[in-house]
């Protein structure tokens, strides 16, 4: 038995992501049931993501033969697996993205199935405690760990130790966690500073041993951890392997990392569970190189729609300031892994910059990966599409979204992220509540008698107004704190007991600290005025050309909204003219569509036959025809058809 299942016998939704009390964390999470989205805008994704999303992914881990690699194993079976090499954490994703969901609310049939799948984990677990289906029906067991650098045992681990934390945590499941602490037992004996000094190539089982550690209060799976963070960049560097040792984070040890660099998703992961470490173990030294590393991040290899990973080769960040649009990567993963790793600095500093970079993360760079009807996904996130592209590789944004992929990494993440969305809004400390991201909910904070519970109403993103209604509050006086968003600093305003006042713009968060009355309302309204977006001088991709944001919202526009018979490709924009707000677009479950000022662009006969004229020659002149254009919300771009679409917008010509 652990430490902590004694307080599991009624389940509720937790946090991924939960510091020990004792932890040096600013904020911590809302309590086990105390976060609750109920409506709106992340609700109807959410609801779609269990309905239709769940129950459509356990389909295609059956009909991929990802579940039937389990039982070969059990029948004691060997020969050629299904799939990739990693394929079995594709199902611990999705065991894990169903463990939120019963704790959001129980599902008889969702818990059975977990239950089911649970099971066929468990019997392809070996005698010593290895578990690898792919691994072990190719391999004998002298091969085990003899390829760290590709075969991905350590990735699955700390997969399955995640979901094994989540079943446990939010559904009163522990069989997996039996599982879970027998591959942590079998490791022990195998990797170690008195062992072998090596850690595997794709960083996660980091981060899973810290909250295995957090859930059972074992030492010795918290040393574990320290461990295989510490030893990366060290021992085996991976030196001797394609691409090098950057790909696999391991060019240097991560306390003297200066940027990220290699494979975008592996890169992330590693310093969520670096912050992890550093949060558990109060290490100052290692907070603040995560923090620096985070920072260079966001100011050189960030995408404005927040995706990362430039490089389609190696899907890899590249170069600072390498971020191409229609070659762009942005794997829907990596968005996943940056909004994990935000999260944790949030938590260890407070800092609000880092709830922005949530935001944009989310509702940009995630929200883009899949469908409004929550079945069908992007890998890949590019900033554009041209006219007539061809869809040849897979992952190309020219198929549209999929149902699934060959390398199904994406879809489980993007359902275990949406089932466990609701923590990632508010949080607590010993003054108080903090909401973080905005969405219909209710949200409670602090113990017994000093307990603060708020319900949160809105049609953000669409609309800037939040209303907050206080339901249970103490006698004595308590803080709420409200993020203002760095695009609505200086003209947001904020309403308490029937005043409105402008929140001044070097405020990030607007604090109300009074004795709140059960009943009383707070608003505040954000300004979603459209704004056009620049670009960095170094960002070559993007020169001579603007984005446009509202709100929270990058904004793209595509063939689909067009008339007159024009494509995007041909679009120039004029930054002087403020975009105007259209009817919101049923289809697009109610996405505001801008109009925008321009003009359609055609080159000359000459330059069409050859499209490098003379500068300044009469060969460059351009036909400029005036013509406004419809801009929609980038995450919802794709979801009608398959067509022309971009982010950066060239700017109008000057006559």
């Amino acid at each position: 038995m652990v430490a902590a299942r004694t307080a599991l016998s009624a389940p509720a939704l937790c946090a991924p992501a939960l510091p020990t009390p004792g932890a040096a964390a600013a904020l911590h999470p809302l309590d086990a049931g105390r976060a609750r989205i109920t409506g709106g805008f992340w609700h109807t994704r959410q609801q779609r993501n269990r309905v239709a999303g769940l129950r459509s992914g356990h389909a295609q881990l059956e009909a991929s033969g990802t579940l039937e690699n389990f039982r070969r194993v059990a029948r004691a079976e060997q020969g050629e697996a299904s799939g990739m090499i990693f394929q079995d954490s594709d199902v611990y994703k999705w065991l894990e993205a169903v463990a939120f969901e019963l704790g959001r609310e129980d599902d008889a049939e969702l818990r059975t199935l977990a239950r089911e799948v649970t099971e066929l984990v468990a019997s392809a677990q070996l005698e010593d405690g290895y578990l690898n289906s792919v691994h072990t029906l190719r391999h004998s067991a002298e091969e085990r760990y003899t390829n760290l650098a590709w075969n991905h045992e350590l990735y699955c681990y700390g997969h399955l130790i995640q979901a094994a934390v989540a079943l446990a945590r939010n559904a009163g499941e522990e069989k997996l966690l039996d599982v879970a602490l027998r591959i942590v037992a079998h490791l022990r004996t195998v990797f170690g500073p008195d062992l072998r000094q090596a850690t595997g190539g794709h960083p996660v089982v980091e981060m899973a041993l810290v909250e295995l550690h957090r859930l059972t209060g074992r030492e010795e799976i918290l040393d574990l951890a320290r461990f295989f963070l510490d030893v990366r960049g060290k021992g085996e560097r991976f030196d001797d392997v394609s691409p090098g040792p950057g790909y696999f984070s391991a060019d240097a040890p991560v306390r003297e990392t200066v940027s990220v660099e290699g494979h975008a998703v592996r890169a992330l992961y590693l310093f969520a569970g670096a912050t992890d470490q550093a949060i558990e173990d109060d290490d100052a030294e290692l907070l603040a190189r995560c923090e620096s590393v985070f920072a260079d991040l966001l100011a050189t290899k960030t995408y404005v729609t927040g995706g990362m990973g430039a490089r389609w080769d190696w899907e890899a960040f590249g170069d600072p300031y390498e971020m191409t649009t229609d070659r762009g990567y942005a794997e829907t993963c990596a968005a996943i892994g940056a909004i994990q790793w935000a999260w944790r600095l949030l938590l260890a500093t407070g800092k609000p910059h880092y709830a922005d970079a949530i935001e944009r993360l989310l509702l940009n760079a995630f929200l883009a990966g899949v469908s409004l009807a929550g079945t069908e996904y992007f890998y890949v996130n590019s900033l554009q599409l041209r006219d007539g592209a061809k869809a040849d590789e897979g992952r190309s944004i020219a198929h549209g979204r999929r149902g699934w992929f060959d390398c199904a990494c994406c879809p489980p993440n993007i359902m275990r992220t949406l089932a466990s969305l609701d923590h990632l809004v508010a949080t607590q400390d010993a003054h108080g509540l903090q909401i973080h991201q905005y969405a219909s909910g209710t949200w409670s904070a602090g113990e017994g008698e000093e307990t603060l519970t708020v319900t949160t109403a809105t049609d953000y993103p669409h609309d800037g107004r939040i209303t907050v209604r206080v339901d249970a509050a103490p006698s004595a006086p308590r803080r709420l704190s409200l993020r203002i968003p760095d695009w609505s600093r200086g003209r947001a305003r904020l309403t308490v007991d029937g005043d409105t006042a402008t929140v001044p713009s070097g405020e990030a968060v607007a604090v109300v600290e009074k004795v709140f009355a059960p009943g009383e309302e707070i608003a505040l309204e954000l300004d979603l005025t459209p704004r056009f977006i620049g670009t960095h001088h170094r960002l070559d991709a993007s020169r001579g050309a603007v984005a446009l944001e509202r709100g929270p919202l990058v904004y793209a526009i595509e063939n689909e909204d067009q008339v007159d018979d024009v494509t995007v490709d041909d679009a120039q924009i004029d930054p002087d003219v403020m975009p105007e707000a259209g009817a919101p677009i049923d289809a697009l479950d109610g996405a505001v569509p801008l109009r925008l000022a321009g003009s359609v662009v055609r080159s000359s006969p000459a330059a069409d036959a050859w499209p490098y004229p003379v500068h300044g020659s009469d060969d460059a002149v351009q036909e400029r025809t005036a013509h406004t254009w419809t801009a929609i919300p980038y995450f919802a771009w794709g979801n009608r058809s398959v067509a022309a679409m971009r982010v950066w917008l060239p700017l109008q010509e000057r006559s």
